[in-house]
């Protein structure tokens, strides 16, 4: 029986995680990359490569720069990029990716949360991933709903108290 082919899932991220990306390659590309060739050029004159630590360290971090540079290419020509403000003229009062919502727990605490990509995932800051399991519960609701969602510590709930779309920094 032959594979089915498998969609990948889409690489979504705000306007402002592309600028982010966009900077660290291109910081690594022109700025740290160049500097570390010199670098293991440097060392690599400095005789008997075998015992060389700076030329062992350089060629190992030249070798994680080509990975990261290819990592970011990759997910950069792949995004699908979403501002959070233009969602709102289509969201019809809905949660999708890029909202701001503010939710009530079972206690009656209120939190806010952005659904924003993988890339740009923060606990600290209240952003969490569209895959997450929170991220994923909220998408498609609306203010009044009550969600429920898994967690490592059992079944939560929370209720919508309001969706926004405001730019994310």
């Amino acid at each position: 029986m032959p594979k089915q082919a498998t969609t990948p899932t889409p690489i979504y991220m705000t306007p402002t995680c592309a600028q982010r990306l966009r900077a660290e390659l291109k910081e690594i590309l022109y700025t740290l990359r160049p500097e570390m060739v010199k670098t293991a050029a440097w060392a690599a004159s400095n005789g008997d490569r075998s015992e060389n630590a700076d030329y062992h360290y350089a060629k190992k971090k030249l070798r994680w720069f080509d990975g990261r540079i290819r990592f970011l290419t990759q997910r950069l020509e792949a995004a699908a990029i979403v501002d959070p403000v233009e969602q709102g003229a289509i969201a019809k009062g809905r949660v999708l990716f890029g909202c701001t919502v503010t939710v009530e727990n079972e206690e009656g605490e209120e939190k806010v949360y952005s659904i924003v990509g993988a890339d740009e995932f923060d606990a600290a800051r209240g952003y969490v991933s569209w895959t997450s399991p929170i991220g994923r519960a909220l998408l498609g609701s609306k203010e009044g709903d009550v969600i429920s969602f898994n967690t490592p510590g059992g079944k939560s709930e929370l209720e919508v108290i309001q969706v926004e779309y405001l730019a994310l920094d």
